[in-house]
């Protein structure tokens, strides 16, 4: 879903569009560990929640979402209304849907209802958390999005996420 005003891009919003599709989740199962996270979307707002572990050399969750490819070059930053659990997050986003890589932004809840203003220029190019050799995001445009938990210990999480806008 998508709303364009002068200045503002609404990327979701969970009030609006009460559901979740084009979300998925990826555990580390992938890479043969035991994590799990879900998404539950209902009043008026997705819920990522979930369990690390990290055991099997596991340790992270993400809750993702693939679209076509949206501009993005008139704005400066990304800004996610959410209420968190008082845990840290990344924010991740993808100009190209096949990079392998992500910008990412690390950022911590506060355990209550709260914007987090995400300047483009902020979120560093990272695989598999290792910071690479190439420029920042541009803000060009945007073909991927991603909240991801990996604070390399074993823990519950929640995170609400009402919205994700462009300014």
């Amino acid at each position: 879903m998508q709303t364009t005003s002068q200045d503002k891009l609404t990327i979701f919003d969970f009030s609006i569009e009460n559901n979740g599709q084009g979300w998925y989740i990826v555990n580390d199962g992938v890479m043969g560990g035991l994590s799990e996270g879900r998404l539950i979307v209902e009043n008026d707002m997705a819920v990522f929640k979930g369990e690390v572990s990290t055991d099997n050399n596991g340790g992270f969750t993400m809750v993702q979402n693939r679209f076509k490819a949206i501009k993005t070059s008139q704005f400066k930053a990304f800004v996610v209304k959410l209420k968190g659990d008082g845990k840290s997050y990344q924010f991740r986003v993808k100009s190209d849907k096949y990079q392998q890589y992500s910008y990412v932004y690390q950022f911590s809840t506060s355990g209550d209802w709260e914007e987090i203003t995400i300047p483009f220029a902020d979120l560093v190019p990272q695989f598999r958390g290792r910071l690479l050799n190439v420029p920042n995001f541009d803000g060009n445009k945007i073909e991927e999005i991603a909240f991801l938990i990996g604070n390399k210990r074993n823990e519950s999480f929640e995170l609400n996420l009402i919205s994700l806008t462009a300014e």
